[in-house]
């Protein structure tokens, strides 16, 4: 179709970004000689040289983004990109093109599942490159083409309101897009380098510093180890992983203006900040106490130890875990992936509906009470300080429908396969929270390789529904946007 163009345009140039992405685990491999140099040769080449075709086909169409070509350029993106990541996954670790993609659909929407075991024993540079599509795709890497695409002619605010979480799609933090998408690259790969330095304090080698900051600031939750952080069994370790993915877990855009205005006031008037610490605290001290009291563990200091990492790590989306805690009381699993649903903040790598939107369905609900009680009385829902408008709740209770509708018919389609409701429900709430591990044969203990094909492929598409929050793609998929 001619009339998008510019979007095909526009594509081939992040493909050809994407491509220079492969240079660190590329170089890496050549360095130590770990055997996946040739998958590299060709994963690099394939990929630059699509993208250059691309760009080379549509090079003369030039315009700026409209509301329809942001939301296909989003979804393609996040289709397309995949595709290019499995490449080496392929060709060195010889698995098939549909466990490769979903592993590199894992990595690029934060996700954390994995199909792969001995993890330990596999290629630096596939470690490596597992890693690093987390941390490009934490911030999304629609925001780093929106800093570089303005320079070759490609204006970006329509991709970025595309891809950005609901609530936040018309908030500017500086006048021009380009440089919010700076501002919080500048910002992330502050933190991430933090991260970086605690790790390697806490006694992690260089490497394994560099893949888990990756892992942690994308709330990824990719490991180089089978263990994942139980390798470590440091309590040191444990907490900066914490208190990373706590910041992680929260808006990117509140940090972004609490480092330039060197002050944490900003914190204080972030609307979901409050609530996520305030709901994370409360929830480590119940869970803590009822396994303790289940005699999960004998000591409570132990129980408070591994539930506030695995809490953190479950709530904020990132996969994590220490231990498993699936053997744990089955409430505390389900609790943490409760909280898996809501509990990170629009604006932060984290998945879920976001808790701007939860707080905004209990204000309403609340609404509807009082309305019940007093229906000619007049109530505003207020969100820091601002009243919420009528098409944001409308927008929000549309997408509290379709999120539930997603997981309930996705869940159907796993248990019509003949998985067991526990790990099929498990693993769609995981996949669309963009959480990694679930119950069952997909807990934390195991990989998603158990699964068949079709059942990969339909936790494949969870995980790019909830990436792309749902309607991104359900628009791109309805005839309306394909007529003219």
């Amino acid at each position: 179709m001619t009339r998008f163009a510019p979007v095909y345009r526009a594509l081939g140039m992040v493909i050809m970004l994407f491509g220079l992405t492969m240079l660190a685990p590329w170089i890496l491999s050549y360095v130590v000689n770990d055997g996946a140099q040739t998958a590299y040769d060709e994963a690099v080449g394939l990929t630059i040289l699509s993208g250059a075709f691309l760009w080379y086909r549509y090079r003369r169409c030039k315009r700026e983004l409209g509301i329809r070509d942001g939301f296909l350029m989003v979804v393609l993106v996040w289709t397309v990109l995949p595709a290019f990541a499995a490449i080496p996954l392929m060709l060195q670790l010889g698995i098939s093109h549909t466990d490769a993609y979903f592993e590199a659909m894992s990595g690029l929407t934060t996700t954390g599942s994995t199909v792969l075991s001995n993890i330990d024993q596999l290629p630096m540079s596939i470690n490596l490159w597992r890693h690093q599509l987390v941390w490009v795709g934490g911030m999304g890497l629609i925001v780093l083409a929106i800093a570089i695409l303005p320079l070759l002619g490609i204006g970006g605010r329509q991709m970025f309101k595309a891809e950005t979480p609901g609530p936040m799609k018309d908030a500017k933090m500086t006048p021009r897009i380009a440089e919010t998408a700076k501002g919080l690259y500048l910002v992330y790969f502050g933190v991430t380098l933090a991260c970086l330095l605690a790790y390697r304090v806490a006694g992690m080698t260089w490497f394994d510093a560099v893949c888990h900051t990756f892992s942690t600031m994308g709330l990824g939750g990719f490991s180089t180890h089978d263990a994942s952080f139980g390798h470590f069994n440091s309590p040191a370790i444990e907490a900066i992983a914490i208190f990373f993915m706590l910041i992680a877990g929260m808006n990117f855009g509140t940090l972004f203006l609490a480092v330039t205005g060197r002050s944490v006031r900003p914190y204080l008037h972030d609307p979901e900040a409050g609530w996520f610490i305030g709901i994370t605290l409360a929830s480590i001290f119940v869970v803590a106490m009822y396994i303790w009291k289940e005699g999960t563990y004998a000591e409570f200091d132990t129980a408070m130890r591994h539930v506030a990492f695995n809490l953190v790590s479950i709530a904020t989306t990132t996969g994590f875990a220490s231990v498993d805690y699936a053997q744990w009381p089955i409430f505390a699993p389900l609790w943490m992936l409760f909280l898996s649903s809501f509990a990170t903040s629009a604006g932060s790598t984290g998945g879920g509906i976001k808790m701007m939107r939860a707080l905004l369905l209990y204000k309403q609900v609340y609404r509807e009470l009082l309305r019940s009680m007093h229906p000619n009385a007049v109530y505003n829902i207020r969100i820091g300080g601002q009243t919420a408008p009528q098409q944001i709740l409308f927008a929000v209770l549309a997408f509290g429908f379709m999120y539930m509708v997603s997981i309930v018919s996705l869940t159907l389609v796993l248990a019509f396969t003949g998985l067991d409701i526990v790990s099929a429900f498990t693993a769609i709430v995981a996949s669309v929270n963009n959480t990694g591990p679930g119950l069952g044969v997909v807990g934390p203990s195991t990989t998603y390789e158990i699964l068949g094909d079709f059942q990969t492929w339909v936790c494949t598409f969870a995980m790019l529904l909830g990436r792309l929050e749902i309607f991104t793609l359900l628009v791109v998929l309805t005839p309306a946007f394909w007529r003219k």
